[in-house]
């Protein structure tokens, strides 16, 4: 067996660095192990089984890359986020050695995708996540709306007697009868169709906007198609957004669109804060033309009534972004993110991955260790090493194979 020359295997990969080339990531007991993070949690009990023979997995729980260790920064291929953290092309080229994100959810409006895939940094998503739990909480805003049962339940929180019919006329004041309702959905994918059957069980005749749908599916589901926007808005009695955030719906409603809509009618977002102007909408509320609104989402996350533009608007049910939470729906999101990274630690970028957002803005493909940069970046050695808490900077992983803690300042 010949021998291995180590010093001119060590100079072949620095020169392959040079060249602006990431050497193999290989895995095994003489190799080292990729690293990959979670950025925005503080969990990884449910990713670190499914990856641990391939990678090291570790957790930032950051709310930007200011928080973010740079360890991670530096030798992280993969990263798994949620909604509450955003990378802009700035905060990606701080990434040294990245080379997938996988966004825990649907929505990836939080991620220069355009950049991403620029830097060679493929961006997927889980488009099936949580659509049973967002078209459940959809319809309990809207028979919320309907039934004014939360404000009902102030009421007597704050003392309100309600004996004679007078007063439960007034303190029950504005709610109105479903069946026979129009409700008008804007969007019409997974969680849009989940919405309408479930409203069609409850009496609500459904029609939907969405200029990305081919014609036939509102036939097999027995719902109404419009081809217009202000055809949707003129013939709804409520409104219902879900659609992605992009860069042409950002304030989809708007002043504008508001008017359009019937007087009186009812708004729900359980998408993407940024479709709805907030200030807009919190003048039509004041005004009543819009009788009622319920946000799950808002432009400005986390949410808070003292600040912004809806702390006096009237008739409004506000939550924080929790429509999509489930115990079940989190694991089955924790778990469908970890094996899109094992996918693309074992196959091609973007070829191999399921659910990649960005495949349009890649220059080439190639394996997950070889693919040409767009710009010369050092790839640092990947030791897989475990992690603490250093101030705000932390970085904790799991360790694996029987690995020590190690701090890193």
């Amino acid at each position: 067996m010949a021998l291995v020359d180590k010093h001119k295997v060590k100079r072949q990969r620095l020169d392959r660095i040079c060249e602006g080339i990431r050497p193999q990531i290989m895995n095994g007991p003489m190799h080292p192990r990729p690293l990959v993070a979670l950025l925005d949690g503080r969990d990884c009990t449910v990713e670190m089984p499914i990856l641990k023979d391939l990678a090291t997995v570790a957790f930032c729980d950051a709310q930007s890359t200011q928080e973010i260790h740079e360890k991670v920064l530096n030798e992280a291929v993969g990263a798994m986020m949620y909604h509450t953290i955003t990378l802009t092309r700035e905060d990606l080229e701080k990434f040294k050695a990245l080379r997938i994100i996988i966004r825990i959810g649907s929505g990836y409006d939080n991620i220069d995708i355009k950049a991403a895939g620029e830097l060679g940094i493929a961006v997927c998503n889980i488009p099936s996540a949580a659509v049973e739990e967002t078209a459940d909480s959809t319809l309990c805003h809207i028979l919320n709306l309907y039934r004014r049962n939360t404000w009902l339940y102030q009421a007597l929180r704050e003392g309100t007697r309600v004996q004679s019919v007078e007063q439960i006329r007034e303190v029950a004041s504005g709610a109105a009868r479903i069946r026979g309702e129009t409700l008008g959905l804007i969007g019409f994918g997974r969680s849009g169709q989940a919405v309408a059957m479930r409203a069609k069980a409850f009496g609500f005749n459904v029609i939907f906007y969405d200029p990305y749908l081919q014609d036939g599916l509102e036939r097999s589901l027995g719902v109404q198609r419009v081809y217009t926007l202000q055809d949707l808005l003129y013939q709804s009695d409520c409104v219902s957004l879900h659609c992605n955030l992009n860069e042409h719906n950002h304030h989809l409603i708007n002043d504008f669109t508001i008017k359009q809509m019937r007087q009186g009618a009812f708004l729900v977002n359980s998408a993407r804060g940024g479709l709805v102007d907030e200030k807009a909408l919190a003048q039509a509320l004041k005004e009543g033309r819009i009788r009622g609104a319920a946000l799950d989402v808002h432009e400005s996350e986390p949410f808070s009534f003292s600040q912004g533009p809806l702390k006096d608007a009237p008739n409004l049910i506000c939550t924080p972004h929790t429509a999509w939470y489930s115990e079940q729906a989190s694991l089955e999101m924790r778990e469908a993110a970890a094996t899109e990274i094992r996918r693309a630690i074992t196959g091609r970028i973007p070829d191999s991955l399921r659910n990649c957002v960005n495949k349009e803005f890649f220059v080439t493909t190639a394996p997950w260790g070889v693919m040409e940069q767009q710009q010369p970046q050092v790839h640092p050695e990947i030791n897989g090493a475990a992690y603490s808490r250093v101030n705000q900077t932390m970085v904790q992983a799991i360790a694996t194979g029987g690995m020590q803690d190690k701090l890193y300042t």
